[in-house]
């Protein structure tokens, strides 16, 4: 009985500790998006009801009206595109329609035409379309991982292979930037990793990180 008492509290913390971490994810995913929001298309449409507001005085002049016009059309474009990008960022048609492995190619081919970034993606397995609300949890991660190398670790050069290792599937990522100190890792908010560390635990896997000043980062997880 206490056995089996000690086995039921660990299953209730590691559910807990599961739902803590679901919560966490989705509280940043909120944050993100609303940031992004107001960021990006917020201030464009406060530029665009601006210029349609100039276009109510009287008397302007037809060169004014056209340079008016011009910008209302430009931020108009521009916060489409961003709204665009955004729905894309929330979910990606490719990994929704064809998958976790399209999707990753997808996205290491954006990075590398926007921001000429060298990636070597390798996939040595067989993701189960049914599986797409558990491997949506990887795309995430990964997406968090490729900014912070980019961002915060200046990379030049990625790593993600996927393998089974002992009858788990493993993905192993890495870059050669800047890495950061371990020891300090709770003080690197911008890092994103504890997001990384919450989508692990409700994918029931195992994380491993390994970074060091000036030597780039390691990162193994399974799912």
């Amino acid at each position: 009985m206490e056995k089996k008492l000690e086995f039921d509290n660990l299953d209730i913390f590691l559910k807990n500790k599961q739902l803590s971490a679901v919560i966490r994810t989705l509280e940043s995913d909120r944050k993100r998006i609303a940031q992004e929001l107001h960021d990006d298309i917020c201030s464009k449409l406060n530029v665009i009801s601006l210029n349609c507001h100039l276009l109510k005085i009287p008397n302007l002049p037809a060169k004014e009206i056209e340079e008016i016009t011009k910008n209302i059309i430009e931020y108009t474009s521009k916060a489409l595109n961003s709204s665009k990008k955004m729905t894309h960022s929330l979910l990606p048609p490719v990994l929704d329609k064809f998958g976790l492995h399209a999707g990753i190619e997808e996205l290491c081919a954006q990075l590398i035409d926007d921001i000429a970034i060298d990636i070597q993606y390798e996939n040595n397995l067989k993701f189960d379309f049914k599986e797409n609300d558990n491997h949506i949890h990887v795309f995430r991660i990964l997406q968090e991982l490729f900014t912070n190398s980019i961002e915060h670790g200046r990379a030049t050069s990625i790593s993600v292979f996927f393998e089974e290792i002992d009858g788990k599937r493993t993905c192993k990522y890495s870059d050669n930037g800047i890495g950061f100190d371990l020891n300090q890792l709770e003080n690197h908010k911008g890092l994103g990793m504890k997001n990384v560390v919450s989508r692990v635990a409700i994918l029931e896997g195992s994380l491993s990180i390994e970074s060091q000043m000036n030597n780039g980062i390691s990162v193994i997880f399974n799912f």
